[in-house]
């Protein structure tokens, strides 16, 4: 064989055993966050939740009009500057 395919073949094995090596301390340390990413699971269930059921979702809100109508319309804006935070820091970080 040739000498440069040899070399080749020889810096594939040890970049294979260093890939293997790097992807079990990163299993390793990725433990630590498996609550924080399990916590996160949970709230994406319930945003799931949330786009399948839309009509319960109107329905609270709708209460909450009635109930409290000024406590409403302050969440309302919160929600909205949030929203709009939300998709400015989302179009910043995709032109990245």
């Amino acid at each position: 064989m040739n000498e440069k395919l040899l070399e080749l073949a020889a810096r594939r094995g040890a970049l294979g055993v260093r890939i293997a090596g790097q992807r079990q301390t990163l299993a390793r340390e990725a433990e630590a966050l498996s609550g924080v990413f399990s916590a996160g699971d949970v709230v994406l269930r319930g945003v799931d939740w949330l786009k399948q059921h839309p009509l319960a979702v109107g329905a609270a809100v709708a209460g909450a009009v009635v109930v409290r109508p000024r406590r409403a319309l302050r969440w309302a804006q919160r929600g909205f500057f949030v929203w709009r935070g939300w998709r400015a820091m989302r179009n910043t970080l995709s032109r990245l």
